[in-house]
């Protein structure tokens, strides 16, 4: 099996979690997280740019805006740093598909990489409610606290991808698996990706 695996994910999906079960079962390498101390560490800037990289995307007019007038920018030939920093997440997810098989969470993965025959597209989603229950648990808020904070992260993933690529974050026919992490639970989920990768 030599496949290149991005998920994508709605918050409070499990899709991190699916994809790191997913990497332990096939004992390939995972980045998430990871791919920010690996950008942080071919360009120089710190960990901290790369976090506020998105800081804009919760508005999508705001953040079309922004990146809009760094483009224009770059017609003068000034890089922004908002461009130097998806230039050197872009240049790293590549880097590290070169390497072979491996799972890699987000980031417009899927679609740097989408050439690449071996790659493998999943989109994990899930209920409102059993993602909301998730996201409370886990930062320790109230259910509606929990719900702004996934509709919030929804909308910049969102604006994030469909900024850069020219296919849209979450429709069906733009990935090879969708599941429904609600309905079939973390494991199953990993085990069901495992499962589809053997067939293809």
């Amino acid at each position: 099996m030599n496949h290149i695996i991005t998920i994508s994910r709605q918050h409070g999906s499990g899709g991190r979690e699916i994809g790191a079960l997913v990497a332990k079962k096939l004992n390939i390498p995972f980045y998430d997280n990871s791919l920010i101390q690996l950008a942080s560490e071919e360009s120089g800037f710190s960990e901290e740019h790369f976090r506020d990289y998105d800081k804009y995307a919760n508005n999508s007019f705001l953040y079309s805006l922004v990146r809009g007038f760094q483009y224009h920018q770059n017609a003068t030939g000034v890089w922004s740093l908002e461009d130097n920093i998806y230039s050197t997440q872009a240049k790293v997810i590549r880097d590290i598909a070169d390497k072979g098989p491996c799972v890699i969470i987000g980031r417009c993965a899927d679609y740097l990489l989408s050439e690449r025959p071996e790659l493998v597209k999943i989109f994990i989603y899930g209920s409102l409610d059993a993602r909301a229950e998730r996201v409370s648990k886990a930062e320790g808020i109230s259910i509606e606290e929990a719900i702004e904070v996934i509709k919030n992260t929804d909308k910049r993933r969102q604006n994030y991808y469909n900024y850069h690529a020219d296919i849209k974050w979450g429709v069906a026919q733009n990935y090879n698996l969708c599941i429904d992490s609600s309905f079939c639970g973390i494991e199953k989920s990993a085990q069901i990706i495992c499962d589809f990768l053997e067939q293809v």
